[in-house]
């Protein structure tokens, strides 16, 4: 009898506003409200030098915005045929790439991280940055969740 594969769950779409710090696994389509290059220096890495670049984007949706670092230094696991698969981001077009202004984009299993005290988003090397047709929500713009700025309170037990 043949081996049972388990199937692939149907992703749960997150919004903006629902993000919270510390938490990981959210899929999200947003639109690139505006992104500037933050990082950009060469690296030694093996026989070649590659570039190693960081942008900001603001992107957001309906319901709010919030940063996005994008990066072209992540390995992209389990993605091998890019042909079968257009939009999704291959080794020479790294999320620096493909997020530019005006674009929706697909993030899959990105994850807040904590910068100085405020809330930015990220896809490491277990996410996916696609690009996909262009959304039609409208971001609310006066909901920018990396403007709110959190601190790390240890309470203690008595």
């Amino acid at each position: 009898m043949a081996e049972s594969k388990p199937g692939l769950r149907k992703p749960v779409f997150t919004k903006v506003d629902q993000l919270r710090p510390g938490t990981s696994g959210h899929t999200l389509t947003v639109k690139v409200v505006s992104t500037k290059m933050v990082l950009q220096k060469g690296r030694a890495d093996g026989p070649q030098v590659r570039q190693m670049r960081i942008a900001e984007c603001l992107v957001g949706d309906e319901t709010g915005m919030i940063i996005f670092t994008a990066r072209n230094d992540q390995d992209m696991p389990g993605v091998m045929n890019f042909d079968e698969m257009p939009g999704v981001m291959n080794f020479d077009e790294m999320p620096v790439d493909l997020v530019k202004e005006g674009s929706t984009v697909i993030l899959r299993n990105a994850k807040i991280d904590m910068f100085k005290g405020s809330m930015r988003l990220a896809v490491d090397k277990w996410g996916r940055v696609e690009i996909t047709e262009p959304a039609d929500f409208t971001v609310k713009e006066d909901n920018n969740l990396s403007l709110i700025e959190y601190e790390l309170v240890n309470v203690v037990e008595e």
